[in-house]
């Protein structure tokens, strides 16, 4: 009895075998590999171009014409000239205030679709309304540098407000990339409202607070994080833009805080110099990967920032 039961538990399939543990394990460990080679990619390309950057920008300033005082502290940026000027201020400060321009306009506007969408809107409006935004952010950007130089700064800015600003501006640009960056801001705000626990909703109610104090005191301060993540890629999104700024605000770097002027960002700068006209290896060559070593020092000074705010205020629920 006891050899025939011992003989049909050598023959019974074990566990493994039947629920096919190993073969789970080692398709747990084929996926982790997959995904760290994908995260270790996205690293090695952003190193990359960190060191790509920084070559061509240590080589920049081992020029005799230029120094590391002048380049930040100058008001003239003029390195094509005959007589080259390498002072970065003018391009530094139109990229802030056109971005700061467009934040204006973007952060009222995309938290306020957000709290729409999350809290008022009916199924139906949502279901269509976060589409259309979404569509709206693929729109190239190249036709909103053309929409705002052939509509917005003549027929609203000039006709309409009179406002009398030049035919490029920092305003028009300005406020076009903050309307291009509504729907990124929008969208990434309203998943983290949607995200909060409807139990804090439901208690907030309870306890006699409108739709009203539920939206503004309760679920945005909720998903806070979220909100201000949001705010940090829109923000990256507009000092990163080239088209719009290039072909809108104008190509003339100047130190007027006059948005009705023309400006000229980093970015637009490095789309307008980097044609193939100027010979590689020259200074004016080298000066574009100086301006985007600075651009990138910019974006990762704003990212810095922000992450140790999300961490600091972060809320986490179960």
């Amino acid at each position: 009895m006891e050899a025939s039961s011992t003989a049909a538990r050598d023959t019974t399939p074990g566990i493994e075998e039947v629920l096919g543990v190993a073969r789970r394990h080692w398709g747990e460990k084929v996926i982790k590999a997959v995904l760290f080679l994908a995260a270790a990619t996205s690293v090695l390309i952003t190193v990359g171009i960190v060191l790509s950057l920084a070559g061509e920008t240590i080589q920049f300033f081992n020029d005799e014409a230029v120094t590391l005082k002048g380049f930040l502290t100058d008001a003239n940026w003029t390195p094509l000239f005959k007589d080259p000027e390498f002072g970065v201020r003018p391009l530094v400060q139109g990229t802030l205030v056109i971005t700061l321009i467009g934040m204006i306009v973007a952060v009222p506007l995309g938290i306020g679709t957000a709290i729409y969408l999350s809290e008022y809107a009916p199924h139906r409006v949502r279901a269509f309304v976060k589409p259309t935004l979404e569509l709206l952010a693929g729109v190239p950007t190249v036709v909103f540098g053309y929409f705002a130089l052939t509509f917005f700064t003549p027929t609203l800015l000039n006709n309409i407000l009179h406002l009398d600003v030049s035919v490029f501006n920092g305003l028009a640009g300005g406020i076009i990339v903050g309307v291009m960056i509504i729907p990124t801001v929008a969208s990434v705000a309203e998943d983290a409202m949607t995200a909060v626990p409807s139990s804090l909703r439901e208690g907030a109610y309870g306890l006699g607070a409108s739709k009203r104090q539920v939206s503004t005191r309760v679920v945005v301060p909720a998903a806070l994080s979220g909100v201000v993540a949001a705010v940090v890629l829109g923000a990256s999104r507009a000092v990163g833009e080239t088209m719009i700024v290039l072909i809108a605000a104008g190509q003339v770097p100047t130190t007027s805080l006059d948005p009705r002027n023309p400006m000229e960002t980093m970015t637009a700068f490095i789309g307008a110099t980097g044609k193939g006209d100027i010979p590689t290896g020259s200074t004016g060559y080298k000066a574009i990967f100086a301006v985007g070593f600075t651009l990138f020092i910019i974006t990762l000074l704003i990212n810095t920032v922000a992450i140790r705010f999300v961490r600091r205020f972060r809320q986490v629920y179960d």
